[in-house]
């Protein structure tokens, strides 16, 4: 038979619940918070590749929809990595529960707790220096590191409490509660950090990749009455009209993106360093024909 609530266990309850509320008000609807970290992370994203290729973000005109699509490739694998880790976990946690219930294994675990913890904790505040010492450097994943220690370090002091069990449960409540908050704000601080770190890597990759492989983008060939003089590296200028009706056809380029009104196009053999992006009205001034990348 069910054993019945208690009112104090129900009003515990109802606190808890009423900070939940309170909390999701401050910070906003789980949804809005969710697609605004999903348009900042595919702003980080494309506003690397934009300034490693001397362009600035804003001139692509990215409505929040394409943000949040080129989000998803810098959220994909943190968010996988994320999800296996709680669950291995979650499921070692488990096992250490069944252990705790058993009164000869309480002496091991509350010594493997220390260890744990002193190593989760040592290995963030590790870490930690290394990035202070270089501030002028992006360290991958270091902020996954630090993260990772911090829950390491918060479990072990977990395991060791549970271990001991040498005060009332309710006396304890208040000072777990404020010190989980404070690791949840600073893993969730970190995690954020190290996920725009990568979202900028990816960025800046990207640019990398079309330098090495600008010769698969689609071809590009630009046909306009006025002369545009186009000076980039490997572009071709042909006069094809007559002065009644002058033509111009520019071709050695390659298509990059078209958004916001403009079309985006790289010349051949584009690289970080000596190519040209050229921007043009995506209008009637100007015809443009596509083709394979294979075909010249």
């Amino acid at each position: 038979m069910t054993a019945p609530v208690t009112a104090d266990e129900k009003s515990l309850a109802d606190s808890r619940w009423q900070r939940t509320l309170d909390l999701l008000s401050v910070i906003g609807p789980p949804l809005t918070v969710a697609t605004a970290l999903l348009v900042y992370f595919g702003w980080a994203r494309t506003d690397a590749q934009a300034k490693a290729m001397g362009l600035d973000v804003s001139l692509f005109g990215y409505t929040v929809q394409d943000f949040i699509l080129r989000s998803i490739q810098s959220l994909f694998q943190p968010l996988a990595w994320l999800a296996v880790l709680g669950l291995l976990g979650l499921m070692a946690d488990r096992s250490v529960d069944r252990l705790l219930a058993a009164d000869s294994h309480r002496t091991a675990v509350r010594r493997a707790a220390f260890v744990v913890l002193a190593a989760g904790f040592v290995f963030a505040a590790v870490m930690w220096i290394v990035v202070v010492s270089q501030p002028d450097r992006v360290l991958l994943y270091v902020p996954y590191y630090i993260a990772a220690g911090l829950v390491v370090g918060a479990w072990g002091l977990s395991l060791r409490r549970r271990a001991t069990a040498s005060q009332d449960r309710m006396l304890r409540l208040g000072p777990r509660g404020l010190e989980r908050s404070f690791v949840f704000i600073l893993v969730t601080l970190l995690l954020f950090w190290g996920t725009s770190d990568y979202a900028q890597a990816l960025g800046r990759g990207a640019a990398v990749d079309y330098q090495e492989r600008s010769s698969l983008l689609p071809t590009a060939v630009v046909y306009s009455k006025d002369r545009m003089a186009v000076a980039a590296p490997n572009v071709r200028e042909e006069s094809l009209g007559s002065d009644a009706q002058p033509m111009y056809r520019y071709t050695g380029l390659r298509l990059l993106v078209v958004s916001g009104g403009r079309i985006f196009l790289l010349n051949d053999g584009w690289t970080l360093a000596q190519g040209r992006v050229v921007v043009l009205r995506d209008d009637a001034s100007v015809r443009v024909e596509y083709g394979n990348a294979s075909s010249r």
